[in-house]
């Protein structure tokens, strides 16, 4: 109760004072641009999303727009396409964390050493993402492609033509080459963020720690990766939100076939909202996809990667 009296007795004389509240109406000034920002561009668009959810309208201007309620949410939670897509974005998880985020650590271990040849590594680990998601995706549709591929002529090559399949067609095999393709191009966008946290580690830990006779992968075990702890967990909130919101190269390589086997949610979004003109039952789907990836981004940060206090 006295810290509240404190509290409104300094807000009493802050705005009392004409001084103090020139400079707050000035500094209001600047923030008011980014504030409006925020609220156009982010907020709007979440609120909206929210009443469209719970309503049924098929996205065209004259039509009419019927409450419905929970039962967009209810449809979308009770559906086997649904479910479908959220296991492939698990699959994008355990690639992400799995595959890229260890490959992505030891190359940003290797553009960081000393060794020569590390400009040749960094150009050619960043030309991926530089080509663009869409031509990356229907480079690999045709790499992939069992009739004319070069995996195909390889393997026809070698006397190995039963191991040709529609890797692209095929349940489960499709999504998973598109993960493996997701992770091939990511892989040097992602190894920025564990060499920006390499780098950053003092000279003088380095000293101590090879004067102490830790040296190579004890040195990387208990030092390096442990100095990294924010890298990787900024890299872990990307990659969740970036899983759960995967679309352009899914889309680029196979649209979500065969039969959505090869969905996203992200995928599922734009073809209940636009195919099938479904604007509620994919305003639903935003909603849950944001509601996911809030918890998991505070699980993250408030469990797993919890900070010590000082």
């Amino acid at each position: 109760m006295p810290a509240l009296l404190m509290m409104l007795g300094g807000m009493f004389v802050f705005f009392k004072s004409s001084k103090y509240r020139k400079a707050f109406l000035k500094s209001l000034l600047f923030v008011l641009p980014g504030v409006l920002l925020t609220v156009l561009f982010v907020i709007y668009p979440v609120v909206n999303t929210f009443w469209l959810s719970l309503n049924s309208w098929n996205g065209l201007g004259g039509a009419p727009v019927t409450w419905v309620g929970l039962e967009n949410y209810i449809k979308t939670l009770t559906s086997d396409k649904f479910w479908n897509s959220m296991l492939n974005a698990f699959f994008f998880m355990v690639g992400g964390f799995v595959i890229l985020m260890p490959l992505a650590f030891g190359m940003a271990l290797l553009v960081t050493s000393k060794i020569r040849g590390t400009k040749f590594f960094k150009a050619s680990y960043l030309m991926p993402v530089m080509l663009g998601t869409t031509a990356v995706g229907l480079m690999w549709s045709f790499m992939l492609n069992a009739n004319f591929g070069v995996f195909a002529q390889f393997l026809e090559f070698i006397g190995k033509q039963e191991w040709i399949i529609n890797w692209l067609g095929t349940p489960t095999v499709n999504i998973w080459c598109i993960v493996l393709v997701n992770e091939w191009m990511y892989a040097g966008y992602n190894m920025l963020i564990f060499a920006a946290g390499i780098v950053a580690i003092p000279d003088e830990v380095h000293d101590a720690a090879l004067l102490d006779g830790c040296m190579g992968l004890k040195k990387i075990i208990y030092i390096t990766v442990p100095l990294c702890k924010n890298m990787f967990m900024v890299y872990s909130v990307l990659c969740i939100t970036g899983c759960l919101k995967a679309f352009d190269l899914v889309w680029a390589m196979t649209g979500g076939g065969s039969m959505d086997s090869s969905a996203t949610p992200a995928v599922l979004l734009y073809t209940q909202g636009f195919k099938f003109k479904l604007m509620g039952r994919s305003g639903a789907i935003s909603m849950i996809l944001l509601i996911l990836g809030l918890v998991l981004s505070i699980l993250l940060n408030n469990v797993i990667f919890k900070q010590e206090d000082m």
